[in-house]
């Protein structure tokens, strides 16, 4: 896999700087959960209290703003992840719910930058935020697999349809339309995880069936 592009170091900064990086941060996730038409740097900015060239010296885009905020969102799921104890259905349900929780928090910010470009697209370009996803869900993903029956081989696919089913959007809408608890919706995607991801596999297997006999010379 590529190494990951697009974070800004923060070795180097001091802590007032430091600090400056973290409000803007803030900043954003509050504007784009309130107002996202008006989430423009510079009212980030102020609401984040420093000045406009000091936002535009960390981040010289209001896209490299948005990357850096949803991945201090992402590091948080991945960060639990690596430190889950379970094993099986069980460590993917765990970190599921605890996505589900973080979404809760976040879930509203986050739907207003999802990228345009598809997941396994900027993955393999070695996208800081897809990379982190897949860093995220590589373990309970593989392991869901094993305890369902279904081969690694589809994990890449089974890690595209996880991405789909757990967006932002349809989560927060999940939560208060349908008025479900995070437990619950935990709950529902996982099981309807399992089901799209077995369904991959057997259409998997039906399109190399159709494929191996759409090639045989004897057939009409």
């Amino acid at each position: 896999m590529p190494e990951p592009v697009g974070l800004i170091d923060k070795s180097g900064l001091r802590r007032d700087a430091l600090r400056s990086v973290g409000q803007l941060l803030n900043a954003t996730g509050a504007l784009l959960r309130l107002d996202p038409a008006g989430a423009t740097m510079q009212a980030i900015a102020e609401r984040a209290n420093v000045s406009v060239a000091t936002a535009y010296r960390y981040f010289p885009t209001l896209q490299q703003l948005h990357t850096e905020f949803l991945y201090s969102v992402l590091v948080n799921a991945r960060d639990y992840s690596l430190a889950c104890q379970l094993n099986g259905k069980e460590l993917f349900l765990d970190t599921t719910t605890k996505w589900v929780q973080i979404l809760a928090i976040y879930g509203k910010a986050l739907s207003q930058i999802r990228s345009p470009q598809g997941f396994l697209d900027r993955l393999d370009r070695g996208d800081i935020t897809a990379v982190v996803v897949f860093e995220t869900w590589e373990r309970p993903i593989r392991e869901a697999l094993r305890e369902i029956g279904v081969s690694e081989r589809h994990f890449r696919h089974a890690l595209l349809l996880f991405n789909s089913l757990f967006h932002s959007r349809e989560v927060i809408d999940l939560h208060e339309t349908e008025g479900f608890s995070a437990d619950e919706i935990a709950n529902l995607l996982a099981e309807s995880f399992y089901g799209a991801v077995q369904g991959w596999a057997r259409g998997s297997l039906s399109t190399q069936v159709v494929a191996r006999y759409s090639q045989d010379p004897f057939l009409p």
